[in-house]
């Protein structure tokens, strides 16, 4: 009598994971940008992704046209670096680095881009100091003596043309030698050429300070190095800033610069 023929056990088959749709799950140059946007998760807060997203798109587009070598790279991130350690309380490299670079002025005019006859705004710069202090009307913010004596006055109005009770006015500029304050700490005094300032009841400002001259943005950082690698000058023309604030108006910031700078 025959054998009976052995029964088969059946094979288990594997299971393949099923890929999402639209997910990237292997790095390639080509695919290099989805890749990454793709690792947000689903509580991602959207405007950070957006930005962040943004971000990659850009830098990736970036690598992928220059093609840095792996040290030039590396440059990259120590220079960013050093740019970081360079700041501090009273120097601000970074910001610095965005105004060179033309990103801050970039930042600020979409943001401003319905002004209708008011003062051109401008950026903050390095060298802004919150809690600068306060003064009365008329009063002289020079307080390295330095420097031909200049008096400032004016009134702050709206477009059409009436007079802003109350509005705050914080001032700074450089020195007759060219520099800040922050730049020459225990040379300068502190606080010097700079201070707040509120009209009167007649609406109006003024001020006494040291007419202003040209400056050289700092070059003994990572951004002076780098105009120096780009042949660019350093130079500012002489100008004096103003942030102007008010009651139930958007803060204005905003510089006046002499005529007769070379």
């Amino acid at each position: 009598m025959a054998k009976a023929a052995a029964k088969k056990k059946p094979v288990a088959k594997k299971k393949t994971a099923k890929k999402k749709s639209g997910a990237k799950y292997y790095f390639t140059v080509k695919d290099s940008m989805k890749v990454v946007q793709d690792r947000s998760g689903p509580k991602a807060n959207k405007r950070v992704k957006f930005l962040v997203d943004s971000l990659v798109k850009h830098i990736h587009a970036f690598v992928k046209e220059a093609r840095p070598a792996k040290d030039e790279w590396m440059y990259g991130i120590n220079y960013l670096t050093r740019t970081g350690h360079l700041s501090t309380e009273w120097r601000q490299e970074f910001i610095l680095l965005s105004d060179v670079l033309g990103v801050s002025m970039l930042v600020e005019t979409p943001n401003h881009g319905k002004m209708s006859g008011e003062t051109e705004l401008t950026v903050l710069g390095p060298f802004h100091i919150a809690h600068a202090p306060q003064y009365q009307n008329g009063a002289n913010i020079c307080l390295d003596g330095k420097g031909k004596s200049v008096y400032v006055h004016g009134e702050g109005t709206n477009r059409k043309s009436k007079t802003i009770a109350g509005a705050k006015l914080d001032v700074w500029q450089a020195n007759e030698d060219g520099f800040y304050d922050v730049q020459q700490k225990g040379i300068q005094p502190d606080m010097n050429l700079r201070g707040v300032f509120t009209s009167d009841d007649k609406r109006r400002y003024s001020f006494r300070s040291a007419y202003p001259r040209h400056c050289p943005i700092p070059c003994d950082g990572s951004v002076g190095g780098m105009l120096k690698a780009l042949d660019r000058n350093s130079n500012r023309p002489a100008h004096l800033h103003f942030m102007v604030s008010a009651s139930d108006y958007e803060k204005l910031v905003t510089h006046i610069f002499t005529s007769d700078c070379q």
